[in-house]
């Protein structure tokens, strides 16, 4: 008989529902995308309701629910905190208290209750450790029997990185890194302290890094004033911070600003405020920092467990700039991260923890992977499509009959400059939008980057896009030589493609944005690089062969893929939001299974 268990995190940011069964994932999915509130740290209860109806459980048919932490474990290193910094941590304290008291505090009851009103009565609930549910996430679905297991966030229960061994169906922590000392949460004061929002900024200040400038004696300066001011950096990976620097244990800001104007000689930006060439070189400079502490983190590791192929999973290994350079440690054979690294995946990862842990099951290796490409969300037929859109009187459609039909109208779209909607199949599990709700473009034309930020994500120009490109196809491209099917690299543009710059040495960031670096421009970022998604033929198909159809008519196998949302908004979800999205900006047409929407 079946053995099912729904995995589910909540109440701190990115609240997901995940279903396994007899250890495969079922379905998988965000509560901010049903919600539409960005980040969503509700309990999960839309996704709940999906996953659970997309594998068919039957009311008596859930086995187990797995919680992502030990509530009553951090709630331990709350009142441990704020006892050690008493009486800073009052306000903060008045107003975390509530919360704990009324929801979080007896967590376990309040799930029960809220999944007995979905049907589901009297299932057993196991609640891993938060690091241990992101090691189970970033092992067991990995295509390694042996692993050495990285984790870093900014914290868990007490944990803020981790150093483990996967081996089988068995996982072993061996070193911990414990609050509040925490690379996250130093990239996370960082954010803060540039004018971006916690907990969803962190890839913005990432971008913006690539435009600082080495060479700048203010960038050499920064970097020696947080390694000796903020930060102990250790040969083994761990760190000290230099706690009076940072108001994050107690208080309700992340830093001490009149400190850090002291020691940087710049304010903190309000997010309204323009940006600067020492913002960039402030953000360059943490980037930095934080490669230095993982680096020396993961030959510390490897070398500690003697197993070279790594696997990542927490906030922090959604960095894929320091991803990408992980691969070229000669210490690392083979690597691979969670595509939902973050507290999403938090839950995916306490519901295989219960399977291989708990309930003492084998795992069966899968190659490349089991995460079925990360399309572990909805999918939509072609009625439900057909339904949506009445509402919108402004949009002409036409159905095609056939996927290649599909595939040579959408190639002539693209080569004629338009920016393409893209909702296809089930839809991606993480932040990333992998090619079934996407917007698509071509990456030659220079304009795009510029258009596609102001006209339809509406977010800020600096930002780069990844690309797409067919996997055979990647070291025509880029510096790159394996896959990177979830979009987690970032890589070097071939040298053989790029194009001069010569441009004036300014503080005006945006006086760097529109210049051709390569001739695939709008996915070349300042520093001549590029997030890469591969795509096979066997992870996402209608991808490959519209992959296909645009190199045989272009020459070129790549193409710009952004996630399919406006900014501060998930990526949609349902023909619903993508209507929306679709009508509300600049966006030229819109696919959706086999149907083309224009706007009159």
């Amino acid at each position: 008989m079946a053995y099912a268990i729904l995995g589910i995190s909540a109440y701190f940011h990115d609240s997901a529902a995940v279903l396994i069964v007899d250890g495969q994932i079922i379905a998988a999915a965000q509560e901010e995308r049903f919600s539409r509130i960005k980040n969503d740290s509700s309990f999960p209860e839309q996704a709940i309701d999906y996953v659970l109806k997309e594998g068919n459980i039957a009311k008596d048919g859930l086995d187990a629910i797995a919680f992502y932490e030990k509530p009553l474990l951090k709630f331990e290193r709350l009142l441990d905190t704020y006892h050690a910094f008493a009486p800073k941590g009052l306000p903060s304290f008045i107003k975390a208290m509530p919360i704990w008291l009324k929801d979080k505090l007896f967590l376990k009851s309040s799930i029960k209750k809220k999944l007995k009103r979905l049907g589901y009565i009297d299932v057993p609930m196991f609640f891993p450790e938060h690091h241990l549910s992101h090691a189970a996430s970033a092992f067991y679905p990995s295509p390694y029997n042996k692993a050495t297991i990285l984790t870093l966030d900014g914290v868990g229960e007490w944990a803020t990185m981790t150093i483990g061994v996967g081996e089988g169906k068995d996982i072993t922590i061996l070193k911990e890194q414990h609050f509040p000392h925490s690379v996250g949460l130093l990239y996370s004061a960082f954010t803060y302290y540039v004018g971006f929002e916690v907990n969803k900024g962190e890839y913005k200040l990432m971008g913006l890094a690539a435009y600082g400038r080495l060479e700048d004696e203010q960038t050499i300066t920064f970097i020696k004033k947080i390694e000796e001011n903020l930060v102990d950096c250790r040969p083994d990976g761990s760190i000290l911070l230099n706690m009076p620097y940072f108001k994050f244990a107690t208080g309700l800001q992340m830093t001490d600003n009149g400190k850090w104007l002291d020691l940087f000689g710049v304010p903190k930006r309000n997010p309204k405020e323009e940006l600067t060439q020492t913002h960039a070189n402030l953000a360059f400079a943490i980037q930095h920092v934080t490669e230095k502490i993982v680096f020396s983190l993961v030959r510390y590791a490897i070398g500690l467990t003697k197993e070279p192929n790594l696997v990542m999973a927490g906030g922090v290994a959604l960095n894929s700039v320091l991803n990408g350079k992980l691969i070229d440690l000669p210490c690392v054979k083979n690597l691979w991260i969670q595509p939902a690294a973050g507290d999403s995946g938090g839950a995916l990862g306490a519901a295989l923890a219960v399977w291989h842990i708990v309930a003492g099951a084998d795992r069966q290796l899968i190659i490349p992977d089991s995460m079925k490409g990360a399309y572990l969300g909805p999918q939509f037929t072609l009625n439900q499509i057909f339904s949506a859109s009445l509402q919108y009187k402004n949009m002409s459609s036409i159905t095609l009959k056939s996927e290649s039909d599909l595939i040579e109208k959408v190639i002539d779209e693209l080569i004629a400059g338009k920016i393409i909607g893209w909702f296809q199949g089930r839809m991606e599990f993480g932040p990333r939008a992998l090619g079934n709700r996407s917007i698509l473009a071509d990456p030659r034309n220079p304009e795009m980057q510029k258009r596609i930020n102001s006209k339809i994500k509406f977010r800020e120009s600096f930002r780069p896009f990844a690309s797409c490109v067919l996997e055979e196809d990647v070291e025509e491209y880029f510096d790159f030589k394996s896959t990177s099917p979830y979009m987690l690299l970032v890589r070097p543009v071939k040298q053989s493609r790029r194009k001069e710059i010569n441009t004036l040495k300014t503080d005006d960031l945006m006086s760097q944005l529109g210049n051709e670096r390569s001739d695939v421009s709008s996915i070349t970022h300042v520093d001549y690089s590029s997030r890469i998604q591969t795509v096979g033929l066997e992870s996402n198909p209608l991808l490959y062969q519209l992959l296909k159809a645009f190199k045989l008519k272009t020459g070129f196998a790549l193409l710009i893929n952004t996630s399919f949302n406006v900014k501060d908004e998930p990526i949609v979800c349902s023909p619903v939001d993508a209507l929306r999205c679709f009508n509300d900006t600049e966006m030229d047409v819109l696919v959706m299974d086999k149907m083309i929407f224009n706007k009159i």
